[in-house]
């Protein structure tokens, strides 16, 4: 299969909605059929998530650049990712910031990401499993936080690890549909900002879902 061609159609696809050009050039050079099952690497280019195993999701690609680009980076950043998945929302990171670190609460998953980004050349990541506080406080503070799985509210855990004026994206609702906020952090008042309905697999977790 000609994965350089229908990865230039999602491109062209999600061009007309993410105005930022370098989340769209980072989407562009990360195989995202890298981080499938051979089973689903036909698969890869359509824009829908598709299963990873253990019940988690490799994200729609519109989702991943819409919250890549709320971000706001420019490649100095140290980001934070919580659910690491496949790892390929990670490397879309790891194109556009200065270091990542991400977590994840299953340790197989984990894994496989880390030999996926090690094999893809990534050294600005890394790869943790979670412990009980969400995110990796151990690193804060962060200039950039993702969260990928939808959360019951917004976790304050995860806001004391982002820096003054850095940028949190989360999907917050039910089990079973959210929708995706922006947060900035401010010394007073966040700023909230609404990018639209969304539905994510459950973040577990203290200060979020329970298992």
């Amino acid at each position: 299969m000609d994965f350089e061609a229908t990865r230039a159609w999602l491109i062209q696809h999600l061009d007309a909605e993410i105005k930022d050009k370098r989340v769209m050039a980072a989407m562009a050079r990360v195989p995202r059929e890298r981080f499938v099952s051979p089973e689903q690497q036909k698969l890869a280019y359509d824009d829908r998530p598709l299963p990873i195993g253990l019940d988690q999701t490799i994200s729609q690609p519109f989702i991943v650049a819409l919250m890549t680009e709320a971000l706001e980076l420019t490649g100095e950043e140290k980001v934070l990712e919580v659910g690491t998945g496949s790892g390929y929302q990670a490397a879309i990171l790891a194109e556009l910031a200065r270091y990542v670190v991400t977590t994840e609460r299953l340790p197989a998953l984990a894994e496989s990401a880390k030999r996926t980004l090690d094999s893809l050349g990534y050294t600005n990541i890394g790869v943790h499993v979670a412990e009980e506080t969400l995110g990796w406080p151990k690193e804060a503070p962060y200039d950039a936080i993702v969260v990928t799985a939808g959360a019951p509210k917004v976790p304050t855990d995860l806001l004391f690890q982002l820096a003054i004026n850095g940028r949190m994206v989360i999907p917050v609702g039910s089990r079973y549909i959210q929708e995706l906020y922006k947060i900035t952090r401010r010394r007073k008042k966040n700023v909230v900002k609404n990018l639209g309905g969304c539905r994510f697999v459950s973040l577990i977790g203290r200060d979020a879902w329970e298992e």
